[in-house]
């Protein structure tokens, strides 16, 4: 993972207010569907398959206490092969 994780803090921190609902947006293919779902427990998740079903487009939303906890997630995500975020 090649980013700025305190210019991003500082981003998410100006952006959003917190607590407060953040949406996760990411494409996979579809054989880690299970793992980004455990990513938040209890999101609300929806998936939308591509034309040729390659890849999902995967949004998730819930209740993020902090930029601290976003960040957390986003880590735990560039874990999964190929995982884009959005």
């Amino acid at each position: 993972m090649s980013w700025d994780e305190q210019a991003f803090r500082e981003k998410l921190e100006n952006n959003h207010d917190f607590p407060g609902e953040y949406i996760f947006r990411f494409i996979i293919k579809p054989e880690h569907q299970s793992k980004v779902e455990s990513l938040l427990e209890g999101a609300e998740v929806k998936f939308k398959s591509s034309s040729g079903n390659k890849y999902l487009s995967v949004t998730m939303n819930r209740k993020m206490q902090s930029s601290q906890e976003v960040i957390k997630i986003y880590k735990e995500a560039y874990k999964i092969e190929g995982i884009i975020s959005l």
